[in-house]
Parts: C-alpha cells; structure tokens; sequence
C-alpha cells in the first residue's frame, strides 16, 4: 500500500521535519512538510494526504485546532497529534477533537512506522467497506429499476 501513500508532517522543529521525512520515504511514503497551520491547511486545500502528524504547538495555533480545520478540508484523513509536552489533557482533547492518534516525541522510529501502518491499514478496510456498501446498493437498485421495468411492462 505505501507506493501512493501521501503523508504531511506538521511542525515547526526543522530537526523534526528533517528526521520524520528521511524515516517515512525510507519506508516509501510520498512526504511533504508545513512548519505551521496555515501552510498545512493550504497543502491539503492543495493536495490528498492519506496521513498527518501534527505537532500539539505550532507558531500560528494549536495542533488541536488544526484537527478541527483538517477535519474539513480531509474528513478521511487520519490525524496523528505528536507532541513533546505531553498531557492527559493534550491528549483527551486531541481524542476530542477527533485526532486517529496520539504519539510522544521523541518518537522511536518503529513505534511511528508502525503506529502509520495500523492507522494506514484501518483507513483501507473503511474504504473498501465504503466501496462495497456502495457497490451493493448500486446492484440492488439496478435490480429494483428492471424489475419495475419489467412490472410496468407488463401492466395494461
């Protein structure tokens, strides 16, 4: 799945951006970066991202708000908060604010890349469950249409 997998890196340490990119194209995401919310909300406005790591402090607003902004722009995008300041309160408004995921900086490489793979994983599953509801309804509606095709027909 990683070949068209597009993940955005939100956050305004250079060193963060540098180290989650190298790690993330190594594993074969497309990568691209914003140091803040509103370069982030203009790539999205711009582009798909399948994923986004979004920094909890950002220079322009808060990573929380930013969910709420993405939530918008790409509602099935998944959301992963990290952050280096740490908190239950963080951490249950990121959940509340619709974040997929919750992640510690520093992050240990495997942990991120398989943190990006479940997530990854569960967002396929709900798009084939999506395609499938989507392709039964069209069959069944199909075989509704014929059949009142055929009733009116039929009738005098």
């Amino acid at each position: 799945m990683n070949g068209a997998v597009r993940i955005l890196i939100v956050d305004d340490d250079h060193e963060i951006l540098k180290t989650f990119s190298a790690v993330l194209r190594g594993a074969g995401y497309v990568v691209d970066t914003a140091e803040n919310g509103r370069s982030a909300i203009e790539k999205c406005n711009a582009d798909f991202y399948n994923l986004a790591l979004i920094d909890i402090r950002l220079p322009d607003t808060e990573g929380t708000q930013l969910l709420t902004a993405l939530k918008e722009t790409t509602p099935k995008m998944v959301k992963i908060i990290v952050t280096g300041y740490p908190s239950l309160q963080n951490a249950v408004e990121a959940v509340n604010k619709s974040a997929d995921g919750y992640m510690i900086k520093p992050a240990q490489t495997e942990e991120l890349l398989e943190m990006i793979r479940e997530h990854l994983r569960r967002q396929q599953e709900a798009k084939q469950y999506s395609e499938s509801k989507v392709a039964e309804y069209v069959e069944t509606r199909c075989r509704k249409l014929q059949s009142d095709e055929k009733q009116s027909s039929t009738e005098p």
